[in-house]
C-alpha cells in the first residue's frame, strides 16, 4: 500500500435506536472516500456493544441478516498503537487450534471516521475513547458532542447567547413517576397547547409526538421516557416551516451550506422517522431518490429553501454562530423553525453527526461528497496536530522519594 495512504476506521452501528441509520450514513461516507487518499476499514459496533471488522462490512447487503454478519465478521478489540494511531486487534478465538492455525488480524488506524447516531457515539463517549487512545477522529469533540446531544442543554446555551428558542420545560423520569398529574399541569400551565414532546438525547425523530390534549400529552411523555430518562416538552409552532443548514469547519473557521426545507408527509405536522428514512422521494436535488440505503438523502426536501436573501443570510450566520458556540468541528447540521405568522426564526437542535453527513446540502454548495469527507478528515487531523503541539505532561515525578515525604502523613 502507498505509504501516503491514510487508513480510516469507519465506525458504524452502535448501541442506540438509530443503529440502522448509522449504518446507512457511514457506508455512504465510506463509499465517498477517495481511494487514492484513503483506505476504509469498517468498525461495526453490534447492538450488544461488540466491535467487528471485515471487508464485507462495507457492503449494505451484509446487514440484512445481523446474525449471519456476526458469524462472518471478525470480532476485534481496540489498543493504543502509539500516539496518533489506533490498533485494531482480533479477539483470540476460543479454540486453541484456531489460535495456532493463523496469526491474529491487526490493523493500524490513522483516523476514526465516526458515523454513529444517537446515544453512545454521538454524545461524546466514543469521542472520549478516541481522545484516551490518542487517535484523530472526525466531527466535534467531547464537549460539543455531549452538549449538542442534550436538547435541553442546547436550548439553554442558545438562550444565554441570545439565540431564540421556543418556550420549553424539561422533566426526568423520577420527576414523572408518581407525580404525573402534577407534571402535566405544570407543562400545560407553563406552555399551553399544542405541545411537542421528544426524548432529550435522541435523534431521527424517534419518540417525538405532538400533543393537542392533556391525555395525548400524558401518552407522549410516557412514550418518550421509553427511550430516555429526560424529556423535552416545548410549545408547538402552529404554522411551522422547518429549515436546516449544515456547517463545515472548525470552532474558529466555519462555512455554512445552502439551506433546505424538509417536507413532511401530508398526514404529519412534524417529520417522522418514516419521513426521513422510509419514504420514497421525488423532490431532491440531484434527481429521484428512494428510501433505505439512501438514508437522509431519500427525504423530500426543497434545496435551496425558498426564502428571501436576508432571511437566508440570517439563518446561515446563526448556524455558524451556534456551531462555534458549541465548539463543533467537521460537519454538523443545525435545524431551525420559522413561525410563518411572525417570521421568527427559532433554534431547534444541532446534529453533530448528521444523517448522510448532510452531503446533499454540500453538493449544491459546490463541495462534492468525496471532498466533504476529505475536508472532514483534514479537520480531524488538524485538531489532533494542534492538540499534540500543546504541553500534555509535566516533567515532575511526584512519586519520587523526596516528593513522597509530604504524602505519607503524620504518625503517632
Amino acid at each position: 500500500m502507498d505509504s501516503s495512504m491514510c487508513t480510516v476506521g469507519v465506525v458504524l452501528g452502535g448501541v442506540a435506536p438509530e443503529h440502522e441509520v448509522s449504518i446507512i450514513s457511514a457506508l455512504q461516507a465510506a463509499a465517498a472516500l477517495d481511494r487514492e487518499r484513503y483506505t476504509p476499514v469498517p468498525l461495526y459496533i453490534a447492538k450488544d456493544g461488540t466491535w467487528y471488522t471485515g471487508d464485507a462490512l462495507l457492503e449494505v447487503d451484509t446487514y440484512r441478516d445481523l446474525d449471519a454478519l456476526r458469524d462472518a465478521a471478525t470480532p476485534v478489540a481496540l489498543h493504543p498503537g502509539g500516539y496518533g494511531t489506533l490498533r485494531v486487534v482480533e479477539v483470540p478465538p476460543e479454540s486453541r487450534w484456531e489460535r495456532l492455525r493463523r496469526p491474529p488480524l491487526r490493523r493500524d488506524i490513522d483516523v476514526m471516521l465516526l458515523g454513529l447516531h444517537g446515544g453512545p457515539g454521538e454524545d461524546g463517549s466514543v469521542q472520549g475513547l478516541c481522545e484516551a487512545m490518542g487517535v484523530p477522529y472526525t466531527g466535534s469533540g467531547v464537549l460539543g458532542s455531549a452538549v449538542g446531544m442534550d436538547k435541553g442543554l442546547s436550548k439553554q446555551l442558545c438562550q444565554q447567547a441570545g439565540i431564540p428558542v421556543v418556550d420549553f420545560v424539561t422533566l426526568r423520569d423520577n420527576d414523572w413517576a408518581g407525580r404525573e398529574d402534577e407534571q402535566l399541569t405544570r407543562c400545560l400551565d407553563t406552555l399551553g397547547l399544542p405541545l411537542i414532546v421528544k426524548p432529550a438525547r435522541l435523534g431521527s425523530s424517534i419518540g417525538i409526538a405532538r400533543a393537542d390534549t392533556r391525555a395525548a400529552l400524558d401518552a407522549a411523555i410516557e412514550d418518550a421516557l421509553r427511550y430516555d430518562d429526560k424529556v423535552i416538552v416545548e410549545k408547538a409552532v402552529s404554522d411551522l416551516r422547518e429549515i436546516n443548514c449544515s456547517v463545515l469547519g472548525t470552532p474558529t473557521e466555519s462555512t455554512a451550506s445552502v439551506l433546505e426545507e424538509p417536507v413532511p408527509s401530508a398526514e404529519e405536522d412534524v417529520l417522522s422517522f418514516q419521513d426521513k428514512y422510509m419514504r420514497e422521494s421525488d423532490n431532491n436535488a440531484g434527481g429521484t431518490k428512494t428510501g433505505g440505503p439512501e438514508g437522509m438523502a431519500s427525504l423530500d426536501r426543497i434545496i435551496p429553501a425558498e426564502l428571501d436573501d436576508a432571511t437566508t443570510a440570517s439563518i446561515q450566520e446563526m448556524a455558524v454562530q451556534i456551531f462555534q458556540l458549541f465548539e463543533c468541528a467537521g460537519v454538523a447540521r443545525i435545524d431551525f423553525m420559522i413561525d410563518r405568522a411572525t417570521g421568527t426564526v427559532y433554534f431547534n437542535e444541532i446534529n453533530t453527526i448528521p444523517g448522510s453527513f448532510s452531503f446533499y446540502l454540500w453538493e449544491p454548495s459546490g463541495i462534492p461528497f468525496d471532498e466533504l469527507m476529505h475536508r472532514t478528515i483534514q479537520a480531524a487531523q488538524q485538531r489532533f496536530t494542534e492538540a499534540r503541539g500543546r504541553i500534555r505532561t509535566y516533567d515532575v515525578n511526584l512519586l519520587s522519594e523526596r516528593s513522597l515525604s509530604g504524602l505519607k502523613g503524620s504518625k503517632g
